[in-house]
């Protein structure tokens, strides 16, 4: 059981306090160094600087701006492996799967049925809607952004797995003794980890509903596989899809993209298109990997006894 993983090492509550307080220095602390030091790198006055995602892309230059905002995360995750092994005793593994091994297999194929799924459809808006579209392929510039994206990125979202579906969704579980808790604290905290996030001043607090949808969708995929692996695979191939094929000036990933998008967002669409991920996406990994006992998975106790399992 994957929640179970943390009990060997006898979690504390102080510990699990103490490591948010880490993990936020590294990667709100620490990680906001390369981001300011680039900025002074351009700007004498800080204050004079438009401090939005789209205006630091337009003083640092979006690759560059891409980079030192994932650096960030970068440090979290360094962070939140330290303090794991070092704090909990805990092997990286354990954080990671209930399986004796990471499932390589399982991660590669995740990222790749996202990507045709989240690729397709972006591909179609584009076909449908070529007007709100401009083609933005700029040789040299996408080559960059395409290597950010490849080296960066996906440590960016393994961080936030492993902090929300692995290191709080283990410890929430602990606590209450309850995966479906777990399973609405976790995601309600990565939905309002985006409070700050542009899309806000756009489209208001409501989108929050897409981020917490996310959150729901990838904390299913890991309490009904027993770990880590789909959601990270989905997590990554997710992000990296939509860097390298449409950016628009209201979001918060700012780069050098394919296309730029005009459109007006459509929060009803986004909740559609959410509704089809979790229908399409958790029914092919259900069929591949055979989940069954959904209810106990996803309501259950999180911590089951010796002779529970064997009765």
């Amino acid at each position: 059981m994957f929640i179970q993983n943390a009990l060997p090492q006898k979690p504390n509550l102080w510990k699990y306090i103490i490591g948010l307080i880490v993990v936020v220095f590294f990667w709100r602390g620490l990680g906001s160094i390369p981001l300011i030091a680039a900025m002074f790198t351009k700007a004498s006055d800080l204050g004079s600087i438009d401090m939005t995602p789209a205006g630091l892309a337009d003083l640092l230059g979006a690759n560059l701006f891409l980079s030192v905002m994932l650096s960030s995360f970068v440090l979290g995750l360094i962070g939140l492996f330290l303090y794991v092994k070092f704090v909990h005793k805990q092997s990286i593994r354990s954080l990671t799967t209930s399986r004796e091994k990471i499932d390589w297999g399982r991660i590669f194929f995740s990222f790749f049925v996202t990507i045709l799924f989240i690729g397709g459809f972006l591909y179609a808006g584009v076909m449908m809607e070529p007007d709100s579209y401009q083609w933005n392929f700029n040789k040299e510039a996408f080559i960059i952004l395409a290597a950010i994206v490849l080296l960066m990125l996906p440590l960016q979202t393994s961080f936030e797995e492993y902090f929300f579906r692995g290191y709080l969704l283990q410890g929430l579980g602990v606590a209450t003794n309850s995966r479906f808790w777990s399973l609405v604290i976790t995601s309600s905290l990565f939905g309002l980890m985006h409070i700050f996030n542009p899309e806000i001043q756009k489209i208001g607090y409501a989108v929050l509903t897409v981020y917490i949808g996310l959150g729901f969708l990838m904390g299913i995929m890991t309490l009904m596989d027993e770990g880590l692996e789909l959601a990270l695979g989905f997590h990554a191939a997710n992000n990296m899809t939509i860097a390298l094929m449409v950016t628009t000036d209201w979001s918060a990933l700012q780069t050098d993209a394919l296309y730029v998008s005009s459109a007006e967002p459509d929060l009803g669409g986004m909740l559609l298109f959410l509704g089809g991920m979790f229908v399409v996406l958790l029914g092919i990994f259900a069929l591949r990997y055979r989940w069954k006992n959904w209810g106990n998975k996803l309501f259950g106790k999180a911590l089951v006894l010796e002779e529970e399992t064997t009765a």
